[in-house]
């Protein structure tokens, strides 16, 4: 079966994230089908962004054939963004005819953060008679509207607006990351038979057979917390608004006189701010790091005791969330501090690590002295546990098939 997977920030083991269209094509290839991906040249998420040679350029990554579209770049969420995005959909709504000749797909999946890529997604697979599968990650327009407080009746609002509920009408299937979304969906027009639930993943392989070996400065200074006795409460990932790292940062200034040390490893926008406010407050057991390829993630969280992630109290969680982030905490077979109030809670539901109140340092001290107070064999169970729902539940090779049976 040939599968064309259109998504705008599509990534890869080369270019970063996103990484599940990566995945799920990888898989989809080992069960016998085709697929196909086309992403834009431009995208804020990606850490390595394709070489482009001319309007589209073809590449294929571990057998997995790609088409990158030219797309303007951009850096805030402003109208070069909405450019970026125009210019993508654009390209493919011209050429959609051609599209659907020269890939033949059974199938058509538009899986972007905007639904707008429907619209060529709906034409190609009307062209040559496909299946048309609209998968969701983020509600839009509804999370322009309650988290960046704009106007429904915005122009670009109303447009994303008009293409959500296109694609819940036209799309033959609807699949959705987020658990808690089917009834948003039927309010806006989407027959309650057509929606399916499937989560973020993991690839098992990358954890059997961790090939990333630790930069050295991470290394040293992970072994050197070790050996002097130091608990690591570590986070890997975005420093972003919405991950709220200000509050765990303000938990290391509450836990000064214990023997804990919180390693924050990654980039972004809000680091700058961050390691401002640990000069600010002269916290010694707050340490930033670089960020790593993913291929070394299993050996940095292997050097901690136990994983947090937190994000900004927001209406809009409430129809869940899925991050990979935490997959990859669960599979490290840690303890995991989880300060997120969503729709669901996958941390209690595998028992593994303590749900807390959003933006609350109170809160995150409180729960790490509650972790160290546990013994050593304790905290492995509680670890375990996570990494044997992960298993069971965010396998990539189950939840490929699982999406091939159960959708196509």
């Amino acid at each position: 079966m040939n599968i064309l997977l259109i998504n705008h920030y599509a990534g890869s083991i080369v270019h970063g994230m996103e990484y599940r269209p990566f995945y799920f094509a990888r898989e989809w290839k080992n069960l016998g089908h085709s697929p196909h991906i086309i992403a834009a040249s431009a995208s804020h998420v990606r850490y390595i962004s394709p070489k482009m040679r001319g309007l589209v350029t073809s590449e294929e990554i571990q057998g997995i054939p790609y088409l990158w579209v030219k797309t303007p770049g951009y850096n805030k969420n402003n109208a070069r963004r909405v450019a970026n995005m125009l210019a993508f959909v654009s390209w493919l709504t011209v050429n959609s005819g051609r599209i659907a000749r020269s890939k033949r797909p059974d199938v058509v999946i538009a899986s972007s953060t905007y639904p707008l890529d429907i619209i060529p997604a709906y034409l190609v697979a009307k062209h040559c008679g496909a299946k048309l599968i609209y998968e969701v990650h983020d509600l839009w327009p509804l999370s322009l509207i309650e988290l960046g407080a704009m106007s429904a009746t915005n122009p670009f609002i109303m447009l994303t607006q008009w293409a959500e509920d296109f694609a819940y009408r036209k799309a033959d299937r609807v699949v959705s990351i987020l658990p808690k979304s089917r009834e948003h969906m039927v309010k806006r027009g989407m027959h309650p038979c057509k929606f399916h639930y499937v989560p973020n993943g993991i690839d098992i392989d990358e954890w059997k057979s961790p090939s990333g070996r630790l930069p050295e400065n991470h290394e040293h200074v992970l072994t050197g917390l070790r050996k002097e006795g130091r608990f690591i409460v570590g986070y890997a990932g975005a420093h972003g608004l919405a991950n709220a790292l200000h509050n765990l940062v303000e938990a290391a200034g509450l836990l000064e006189s214990q023997p804990v040390v919180i390693v924050l490893v990654g980039q972004g926008p809000e680091k700058e701010k961050l390691e401002d406010l640990t000069r600010q407050r002269g916290l010694e057991n707050a340490i930033f790091l670089p960020p790593v390829a993913r291929s070394c993630i299993p050996r940095l969280l292997a050097l901690m005791d136990v994983l947090y992630i937190g994000l900004q109290k927001m209406p809009l969680f409430r129809f869940g969330i899925s991050p990979n982030k935490l997959m990859d905490y669960m599979m490290a077979g840690k303890p995991v501090l989880q300060a997120i109030e969503a729709g669901n809670d996958m941390v209690a539901s595998a028992g593994c690590g303590i749900s807390l109140p959003p933006e609350n340092p109170l809160a995150i001290a409180n729960a790490v002295r509650k972790l160290m107070q546990l013994d050593e064999d304790e905290r492995t169970l509680m670890g375990r546990r996570g990494q044997e729902f992960v298993l069971a539940n965010h396998d990539y090779r189950i939840l490929a098939s699982n999406f091939i049976d159960r959708l196509i």
